[in-house]
């Protein structure tokens, strides 16, 4: 009696090169291997933007001069020196509240004071003093509302106090958008040629403007024409309306 089963005969052995190929081909990855290679990818990608962005403001600060390096360090040291003296007036106010006799009407002046400064930056009271204007001219329309919004933060980021363009005051809250050919600023249009008055230290306002690759190159690089001064007295006295609150209320 035979054994009617019989093994099925061996198919061919496979070469070291079609076995490495063979076993990574159709890949059998799981849905977690998927997942981590994704991670990877957009993990790798952010690095590589990182590392292209910082390679290029490196390389902006090769190619700049001498006393533009020096002038870069001078605004950082300014910066520096703004916020440490900030923190020493919060601290004198503190020791003269500490230390008055009458403390409750040390704390209604520096209540009054206090108020009349968030009036400035909220752009419900004019205010005047030390500044620079910054006036752009724009024959071929090329000024668009992010570049009037670059002023603007590199003006805040040197300690104005105050900015206006045009006849609109520039808050926290203002927008900027484009609007066709237009620029409008928290919904006006603004027209060339744009007249930017800021109140603060020239000495910091102005470099501000005209570090290498900044706001006032790149507008150049546009074809736009900028005449940056630092007259005697800046006034702005564009004002905005007090908005009450809807739903917020005092919580003292």
């Amino acid at each position: 009696m035979t054994d009617e089963h019989t093994d099925p005969a061996p198919g061919p052995r496979l070469t070291g090169r079609r076995a490495l190929l063979a076993g990574l081909w159709p890949p059998r990855a799981t849905r977690g291997q998927l997942v981590a290679a994704v991670l990877l990818f957009v993990l790798g990608l952010g690095l590589a933007i990182q590392v292209r962005a910082a390679g290029s403001e490196e390389t902006a600060l090769r190619g700049a001069r001498r006393e533009d390096l020096v002038r870069i360090l001078s605004d950082l040291d300014d910066r520096a020196a703004r916020l440490e003296d900030e923190r020493a007036a919060l601290e004198d106010q503190r020791t003269e509240l500490e230390t008055s006799s009458d403390q409750a009407e040390e704390a209604r002046r520096q209540a009054l004071e206090r108020e009349r400064q968030l009036g400035v930056l909220a752009g419900t009271v004019a205010a005047e003093g030390p500044g620079i204007t910054l006036r752009i001219d724009d024959p071929w329309g090329t000024v668009e509302a992010d570049m009037l919004l670059d002023a603007v933060q590199e003006l805040r980021a040197a300690g104005a106090e105050a900015i206006q363009i045009n006849d609109v005051r520039i808050v926290a809250g203002t927008s900027f958008v484009n609007d066709g050919d237009e620029v409008l600023i928290d919904g006006r249009p603004a027209d060339a040629p744009f007249l930017v008055e800021a109140i603060g230290r020239p000495q910091d306002l102005e470099p501000a403007l005209s570090i290498p690759g900044g706001v006032v190159q790149s507008l150049e690089n546009e074809q736009a024409e900028v005449d940056l001064a630092r007259p005697d007295k800046v006034v702005v006295d564009a004002l905005r309306s007090a908005e009450q609150p809807d739903y917020a209320q005092s919580s003292s």
